[in-house]
């Protein structure tokens, strides 16, 4: 079930920006890093991507992000007890596929911007305890939730913008705030 779920949603994105890409509205491509901090855990970095798609329909300044975020935060613990090395190794990874809605202001020099959207969080968590019994455990959960992100763009060139955003995803039992710096090619 879980592969045909995802086939169709890879589908469903292909179709879609096959479709955008012959209406001429991509405005913008970007890459960023994240400093994540994730709910119960220390903050390590993640990786992202967007496409900015924007349409004469909509009022000037309104953009349609979809995404793709992801990181992997990794710990190994040993403990020695006498003679015996106790080993525990963990892992906890997410990939998300979502889509903001983001109003920049129109001012010149640098912009501030405001948004909100959606996104499927696919959560993976491994662990390995062998001399506690715990031989490769994982577990996988897929997750809905809603992001709120406010940000300011900063002009480099004509065609290049730096940004910083602090971004929030709301998911149950794993909240995760983010602070995103990256670079955009304006189309």
């Amino acid at each position: 079930m879980r592969i045909v779920l995802r086939f169709c949603f890879v589908t469903l994105l292909l179709l879609v920006s096959a479709a955008l890409a012959r209406a001429q509205v991509f405005s913008s491509v970007g890459v960023m890093t994240s400093t994540v901090m994730q709910q119960h855990q220390s903050s390590f970095s993640g990786l992202s991507a967007r496409v900015g798609l924007r349409s004469a329909r909509i009022i000037e300044g309104f953009e349609l992000l979809p995404y793709v975020e992801y990181w992997r935060n990794s710990a190994r613990i040993e403990v020695r007890d006498h003679t015996i090395t106790h080993t525990i190794t963990s892992a906890r990874k997410d990939a998300t596929l979502g889509a903001d809605a983001r109003y920049t202001f129109q001012r010149a020099g640098w912009r501030p911007y405001v948004g909100a959207g959606l996104g499927v969080h696919f959560l993976s968590t491994e662990v390995d305890a062998p001399s506690l019994g715990l031989d490769h455990a994982n577990d996988s959960v897929i997750k809905g939730g809603l992001s709120a992100l406010a940000g300011i763009t900063f002009p480099l060139t004509r065609h290049l913008d730096n940004f910083m955003e602090l971004k929030y995803h709301h998911l149950r039992g794993d909240s995760q705030l983010k602070i995103n710096m990256g670079i955009a090619w304006k189309l």
